[in-house]
């Protein structure tokens, strides 16, 4: 039977301030189709609750068309439709909230694809591990992730899910690169085994779906399909343990509110600068530090603090706040006063739930004359959103609260971008000149550099920039839900995750619920505009990618 495990607790203060403490900042392309397509595949008018494929959990196995319906209105002509009594249950007994999640025409292009196989042994099953991705494309590999789309597989690695407890872990198979916008897959799994080297037979459900009788019988159509997808790539149905389909969202599903923003905010700002003022500076070592403020277009609620979401117009896109129309973001610089001529600037990314002030990393540029770096906080995961973290992290239906925040802050990287870029802009305030009246700064030459978080949200600020061409992205990761459980930083928010989510199978499909939305601000919902079929308007890219091997923050396998 499904599961959905509700004790009850209450979130200790003390695991809390332990967050808070513990709160610390890290120093080739697919081609995607956009356009309006229907999947070969027949697929059910409705969603269903649960696919009884997977009777582990009620969204196995995931990612999963059962979940979505036809909507004509979209790119893929699919929605999702999780129903709100699938989802995981808190310890309060509250179900994850998925009506953000559900506006999306498919899953995450970095999807986790997840089944309960009872007794699997990975190795004698010779599932490819993160050390031997090509044997994912072997003839005979017992897992194939076929791209219905292209014809072609798909590379992958797999693993049992190591944070579970024996008898408790799901097969993860984890796609080895981003999975094309608005493509169909098909999943097929066999010849699985046990530790004794025994094929582990399929489950009666799929044996019902391979003998045209599956439940409900609706389905019939998109079992026929599927399973013809896997025969025509010479695949023994016979040998099948399991196979279902799924579709991956359109660039338009998750891209589309930045972008929106984007536009709604330069169509006002023109070619000049936004408005700023400067609240403090002080001098040391041949470097100047400027402090202030900056304002963008606030498309979230309030004053856009921690907890503010946006407000969605019919069409699902943020609209400006019309009572607090402007967010006031704030930054921090280091120039340097000894440079003999104007040098380049760095908009600078910071670190895991940091702030501003850590672009003072990069003082000894400045002090030697090479460059001069500014930073805003990156919103919805900075410093001042750790409390409110804490909150979502025991009641994951408010995630949106993180990611419309994460968003508002790609565009407050973009405003900054263009003060350092406008010959109005910083170039000509006077805290930005030397003592003889000279700009710090070369308009027109920013560029980008993040770092660890900011490396993983720099893709992402970078893909939507028109403010800087070339971009250093120091030891990043592409996806959250990949690279969450990996990173030495995550047991003190495990900590609370766990209380409130206690069944080891609903944590791991609630981190790809959030997933979902996380794509929205972090590279995994734009790395495929990056440096090569560019958003319209923004040219491609030119990224230095800088991994550090070993890293036990961004996991290599992320990177």
């Amino acid at each position: 039977m499904w599961q959905r495990t509700a004790m009850r607790r209450s979130l200790s203060l003390v695991v809390v301030a332990m967050v808070m403490a513990g709160a610390c900042s890290d120093g080739g392309k697919d081609e995607a189709s956009t356009e309006t397509t229907t999947p070969e595949v027949a697929i059910l008018d409705q969603a269903l609750n649960c696919d009884p494929l997977d009777e582990r959990a009620c969204l196995l196995p995931w990612p999963n068309d059962a979940f979505t319906r036809p909507d004509a209105t979209t790119a893929t002509g699919r929605r999702l439709d999780i129903q709100p009594d699938s989802t995981p249950l808190n310890a309060q007994g509250v179900a994850i909230d998925v009506t953000d999640q559900n506006r999306a025409d498919g899953f995450s292009p970095g999807s986790a694809i997840l089944t309960f196989v009872p007794d699997l042994d990975v190795e004698a099953t010779g599932i490819a591990p993160s050390t031997d991705i090509g044997a994912s494309l072997n003839e005979d590999a017992p897992v194939i992730v076929l791209d219905t789309t292209t014809g072609e597989r798909v590379a992958y690695w797999g693993e049992l899910d190591a944070q579970a407890p024996a008898g408790e872990q799901l097969l993860m198979i984890h796609p080895a690169t981003s999975l094309p916008e608005g493509h169909h897959f098909v999943v097929g799994m066999r010849n699985l085994r046990d530790s004794t080297n025994t094929i582990i037979p399929r489950e009666s459900a799929f044996q019902a779906a391979i003998d045209g009788n599956p439940e409900p019988p609706e389905r019939a159509g998109t079992f026929r399909e599927l399973l013809a997808s896997l025969n025509a790539d010479g695949i023994n149905i016979d040998e099948l343990y399991l196979a279902w389909d799924f579709t991956v969202a359109s660039a338009e599903s998750l891209s589309g509110r930045l972008l929106h923003m984007r536009e709604l905010a330069y169509s006002e700002l023109g070619e000049g600068p936004p408005a700023f003022t400067v609240t403090g500076e002080s001098e040391k070592r041949n470097v100047r530090k400027v402090d202030g403020t900056f304002l963008v277009p606030n498309f979230l609620t309030g004053d856009g603090g921690p907890g503010s979401t946006f407000t969605l117009d019919d069409d699902g896109m943020p609209q400006r706040n019309v009572e607090q129309p402007d967010y006031v973001a704030e930054f921090h610089c280091v120039l340097p006063l000894a440079a003999p001529e104007p040098v380049p600037g760095v908009v600078y990314g910071h670190g895991l739930l940091g702030t501003r002030m850590e672009v003072d990393t990069l003082e000894f540029a400045a002090e030697f004359g090479w460059l001069g770096a500014c930073a805003t906080d990156e919103i919805g995961m900075s410093t001042a959103d750790v409390p409110n973290l804490a909150n979502i992290l025991g009641d994951l239906s408010h995630f949106n609260e993180q990611a419309d925040r994460l968003q508002q802050g790609l565009l407050n990287q973009q405003f900054l971008g263009r003060l350092m870029n406008s010959p109005t802009g910083f170039p000509r305030s006077a805290a930005f000149q030397n003592f003889a009246g000279r700009p710090l700064l070369l308009a027109g030459t920013t560029q980008f550099v993040g770092n660890s978080q900011g490396g993983v949200m720099g893709g992402a600020a970078s893909a939507i920039s028109s403010e800087w061409s070339r971009v250093v992205l120091g030891v990043p990761g592409i996806n959250y839900s990949v690279l969450l459980h990996r990173s030495s930083q995550w047991p003190v928010f495990q900590s609370i995750a766990d209380v409130a989510y206690t069944d080891p199978v609903d944590r791991v499909l609630a981190i790809q619920l959030i997933q979902l939305l996380w794509d929205r601000g972090e590279n995994d919902g734009s790395a495929q505009h990056l440096t090569n079929d560019p958003y319209p308007g923004i040219e491609a890219k030119h990224v230095l990618l800088i991994e550090a091997f070993g890293d036990h923050q961004v996991s290599n396998v992320s990177t």
